[in-house]
C-alpha cells in the first residue's frame, strides 16, 4: 500500500509542479539525466550481481523482444487497415511498442513483488527496452520522418556509452560477487533515488490533450500497449511452461504504460507530437488499472 501511495503522490506532485513556475522547464530533463547517469547505474550494479546465472535471468530478455516484435507487427498492419498517415504510424511504432519499464516498471513491480524482483526488471529493461529504444527507436524516428539513412556506427556508439548499459556490462561480470558493506550502502542510497525522482519526472511531463481526430490511433495504441502486449507475454510463458518469478515479472513489465522517452523521440522527429503525448498521459493513468488486472490474472 505504501508503494502505491508513493507512486500516486509523486506523480501528482510532479503534475502540480508542471502547472507552476517553481521549477524551470528543464527540470524533467535534469531529473531524467540524474536518473540515467547516477540512479539507474547504481541500481544495476546493486541488483544484477545478485541474480543467479540461469535461464530465469534470460526469460525477461526473450519475453521483452517477443512482445515488442509482435506489438510492432500489430501496429504495422492496423495502421494499414485504418489508413493512418505515415506520421501517425511512426508515432504508434514508438509509443505503442516501447513500454515505461523503468520509471513505472520499477515502482510497480516493487509494489507487487518486492525489491528482490528488480533484477529481472533491469534485465527486461536494459537488454530489452533500452536496446530497442536505441536501435529500433532510432530507426523508426529516421524512417518515418525523413529519407535519411541510419548511421550504424553512431547507433552502436550510442548504445555502448549509455551509462546504465555500461553498468549492466560490468554487473554481468560481477554476478555472484558480494560487495563491501560500504560500497553496497552507497549504491543502495543512490539507487533509492530512482523511484521518487522518476515518478516526479513522469508527473512533470504528463499531457492530456486529445483532438477528436486522434481518437482512433489513440485507442489502437493503448489497446496494443496495455492489453495486447501482456497477452503476448502470457502466451509466450504458456508455450514454454514458464511460471517462475522471472516470468511473472516479465508479464508485468510488458503491461506497463507507453514510454515517455519514446514520446519525446516521436515529438523531436515530428511524428504526431500531440498524439504521442496524449497516449503517454492517458496510458500512465489507465495502466494502474490494467497492471492490477493482469497481476491478479497471473497470480
Amino acid at each position: 500500500m505504501e508503494s502505491f501511495a508513493l507512486i500516486f503522490s509523486a506523480i501528482f506532485i510532479g503534475y502540480i509542479l508542471s502547472k507552476s513556475d517553481l521549477f524551470p522547464k528543464e527540470t524533467p530533463l535534469i531529473l531524467n539525466q540524474f536518473i540515467l547517469y547516477i540512479s539507474a547505474p547504481a541500481l544495476v550494479l546493486l541488483k544484477i550481481p545478485k541474480l543467479s546465472f540461469s535461464i530465469d535471468a534470460l526469460i525477461p530478455v526473450f519475453i521483452a523482444w517477443s512482445v515488442m516484435s509482435m506489438s510492432a507487427i500489430a501496429v504495422f498492419y492496423l495502421s494499414k487497415l485504418f489508413s493512418f498517415t505515415k506520421e501517425v504510424t511512426g508515432s504508434l511504432m514508438l509509443v505503442a511498442v516501447l513500454g515505461n519499464t523503468t520509471y513505472l516498471g520499477i515502482p510497480i513491480v516493487s509494489a507487487y513483488f518486492g525489491e528482490d524482483a528488480l533484477g529481472y526488471v533491469l534485465m527486461y529493461d536494459q537488454l530489452g527496452t533500452f536496446i530497442a529504444l536505441s536501435t529500433y527507436g532510432t530507426f523508426v524516428s529516421v524512417y518515418y520522418s525523413s529519407t535519411k539513412e541510419v548511421d550504424i556506427r553512431a547507433l552502436f556508439l550510442k548504445i555502448l556509452y549509455f551509462p546504465p548499459f555500461l553498468a549492466l556490462i560490468i554487473a554481468l561480470f560481477l554476478i555472484g560477487t558480494s560487495f563491501n558493506p560500504v560500497i553496497e550502502s552507497v549504491l543502495a542510497s543512490l539507487a533509492a533515488t530512482i523511484i521518487p525522482l522518476a515518478l516526479v519526472a513522469v508527473g512533470l511531463q504528463l499531457r492530456f490533450k486529445l483532438p477528436k481526430d486522434d481518437i482512433k490511433p489513440f485507442s489502437v495504441a493503448l489497446a496494443i500497449k496495455l492489453i495486447f502486449a501482456p497477452l503476448v507475454a502470457i502466451f509466450v510463458c504458456t508455450i514454454f511452461g514458464w511460471n517462475s518469478e522471472a516470468a511473472l515479472v516479465s508479464i508485468m513489465e510488458s503491461s506497463m504504460a507507453p514510454m515517455i522517452t519514446a514520446a519525446a523521440v516521436a515529438s523531436m522527429a515530428g511524428l504526431a507530437p500531440r498524439l504521442s503525448s496524449a497516449i503517454v498521459g492517458y496510458g500512465i493513468l489507465l495502466s494502474f488499472a490494467t497492471t492490477w488486472i493482469f497481476y491478479h490474472l497471473i497470480t
